[in-house]
């Protein structure tokens, strides 16, 4: 059923001034219970007409008004049949409502929308910060490596440099170990070929002995790049011993595992 086309037909106005027939009157009643729109039509059509009479009357003499009660016999006390006013919003007011739901749909889509399309952004965001990273740490590592190749290359091959073999003990037979020592400038680079992995608690240590003495060259863990290891001016022979982790003031001679003699 169109609604508004039948609002439009001014069916109600002819309702309101009773100038429909009993089944038409039946069929405005019926429509007015199931559907709100055009009962609250009617009930604006009739406060309009009932407003419109009330401003137009003409007040009869006072006089003639008792003649004619008089003869009508009307002196007794009126009764008037209560009509309950129909509370129902007017259509515009409906409209307004139905206006502001419209808008706040359009902007919760609106919204969610937007929401949505920040969210991919930031998920976008956040993976290529992370593919940034990671191109970055890729980075770092093949420069570090490549730094310590120009290190080894520059230490393995310069003849001023003397190269010591410390092979495994009975400790330890398969160890080995390489000590690259410049008595001029008396640096110590040292090179593990093969050691062990230690426990937490221990580390290995590096030994010169000098006139007979072991002198501490440093504490270090295992790994494959040259380590820059302590000083020293002379040395007969290089030993690596397992020592607690941080080092001790004098060698563990049990736990040692790899021992060379230099030809300086």
């Amino acid at each position: 059923m169109n609604i508004e086309a039948y609002i439009s037909s001014g069916i109600l106005e002819q309702y309101a001034m009773g100038e429909l027939s009993g089944s038409e009157k039946a069929e405005v009643e019926q429509l007015c219970n199931s559907h709100a729109e055009i009962n609250a039509e009617l009930a604006l059509i009739t406060h309009t007409l009932d407003t419109l009479a009330m401003k137009t009357a003409v007040q009869p003499d006072e006089a003639l008004k008792e003649q004619i009660k008089a003869k009508l016999n009307l002196n007794k006390p009126e009764t008037t049949e209560k009509r309950m006013p129909l509370e129902q919003p007017s259509r515009p007011f409906s409209y307004a409502v139905a206006a502001s739901i419209s808008v706040a749909l359009l902007a919760s889509g609106l919204a969610f929308y937007f929401y949505s399309q920040w969210q991919t952004a930031e998920n976008q965001l956040e993976k290529l910060v992370a593919q940034n990273q990671e191109v970055a740490d890729d980075y770092q590592f093949v420069n570090q490596r490549l730094k310590n190749l120009e290190t080894d290359v520059e230490i393995l091959g310069n003849p001023n440099y003397a190269r010591v073999a410390m092979n495994g003990t009975e400790n330890s037979p398969e160890s080995l170990a390489t000590v690259y020592w410049n008595a001029s400038t008396q640096a110590v680079y040292l090179k593990i070929q093969n050691l062990q992995k230690l426990s937490e608690e221990e580390q290995y240590q590096l030994w010169a002995i000098v006139d007979g003495v072991p002198v501490d060259m440093g504490v270090f863990d295992h790994g494959s790049n040259l380590l820059k290891m302590k000083s020293t001016a002379s040395a007969a022979a290089f030993a690596v011993t397992i020592e607690p982790r941080g080092g001790s003031q004098n060698p563990s001679l049990e736990t040692m595992q790899v021992v060379g003699t230099t030809k300086v």
